[in-house]
């Protein structure tokens, strides 16, 4: 019988903490205090928290902090809980204390995250590249083994430009991976332009300062388009005087390099070969008047640039033969009236007196 009696008072005093822990009050007047009042700890990593248990002076028999991990060391009224390794995903410590003068069970629980930053962040296109002008793609930057997913931010960049920053409203504590996405439409400014993504765990003003970031690899884009006109046109016609050079060009921009075909008005007048993006005559006859047409293409299409040239006399050239002629013939003149001259003199002299 008394056997009996000390297993009922020995399992009376085992349950007693779980008795008080699990009917106390959090919302009482002198309730326990964390410092600090909320944990925010790498997986693996260890820490601690100090639990003031109640105001200096106060009556409590029975207090502690409840908890499946960790050391408690007391001080008083003060609790101390260190953990060397934090090996819990889920975890909320509670410190509670019985006040005997009042008969009330008061408690406090300490808020914890615990994170996990990813193990890989990786960064691909789809389609794959290399990419054509004007179509939609998809970017995706999936993250591996991150925790908690609720606080991970993922933002795309092209170049340095942020795209957007997506986010998952998942309540999931342990580790998961994620897909995210996100729609652009190329454009041929893209082309050589690197993409990419980065992960950051936002943990609030308690969590690591800088946020844990992981960033993807960086992939340049190659952009297919279509060739685009890069030189300037001259004026419609061109008007170039007889013995100048011409020069005609129509250089264009395009992915993949585009390809030039001229079509001159006089084939065999051509210095240069044809099959580059410059056309170029060393002296222009009036054989050369006439138009030109440049050819630009690659896989992507095609462009078609024409030149219509006008070849003029050269006026310097008619005025020194008009002034050579009018020399000549002054001379000539000259010439004439001299020799008439002395013809009529010679006359006088033979007449009889």
């Amino acid at each position: 019988m008394f056997s009996c009696y000390i297993f009922v008072v020995v399992s009376l005093i085992n349950f007693l903490p779980d008795f008080h822990v699990s009917s106390c009050d959090q919302n009482c007047a002198d309730k326990p205090r964390f410092t600090p009042s909320r944990l925010v700890v790498q997986f693996g990593k260890p820490t601690s928290a100090l639990c003031s248990v109640c105001q200096p002076g106060c009556n409590v028999s029975l207090f502690n902090i409840e908890s499946p991990i960790g050391s408690l060391t007391e001080n008083g009224t003060e609790v101390t809980w260190t953990v060397d390794e934090m090996t819990e995903w889920i975890i909320s410590p509670m410190c509670y204390y019985h006040n005997d003068t009042t008969d009330v069970q008061c408690c406090s629980d300490l808020p914890i995250t615990v994170y996990k930053p990813p193990d890989n962040v990786s960064f691909s296109v789809h389609p794959d590249v290399p990419m054509s002008e004007s179509q939609q793609y998809t970017l995706q930057c999936e993250v591996q083994d991150v925790a908690p997913v609720k606080n991970l931010r993922v933002t795309f960049y092209r170049g340095q430009t942020a795209l957007v920053e997506l986010k998952r409203e998942k309540d999931e504590p342990t580790p998961v991976s994620e897909i995210f996405t996100w729609n652009i439409t190329s454009t041929k400014e893209d082309d050589g332009v690197q993409f990419w993504c980065e992960a950051k765990l936002e943990l609030g003003a308690e969590g690591p300062q800088p946020p844990p970031v992981v960033e993807s690899e960086k992939l340049t884009a190659a952009v297919h388009y279509k060739p685009q006109l890069e030189a300037s046109v001259p004026p419609d016609p061109i008007i170039l005087t007889e013995g100048n050079p011409l020069t005609l060009n129509c250089s264009s921009v395009g992915n993949p390099p585009p390809s030039y075909t001229w079509t001159p008005s006089s084939p065999s007048r051509t210095t240069s070969p044809s099959s580059g993006s410059v056309f170029f005559i060393n002296s222009i006859t009036h054989e050369d008047e006439g138009s030109y047409t440049c050819y630009v293409s690659n896989e992507k299409g095609s462009i078609t640039v024409q030149f219509d040239v006008k070849v003029q006399a050269d006026n310097l050239i008619l005025i020194v033969g008009l002034v050579v002629a009018a020399v000549l013939l002054a001379v000539i003149v000259g010439v004439a009236v001299f020799i008439r001259k002395g013809t009529s003199t010679r006359r006088r002299e033979d007449v009889p007196l």
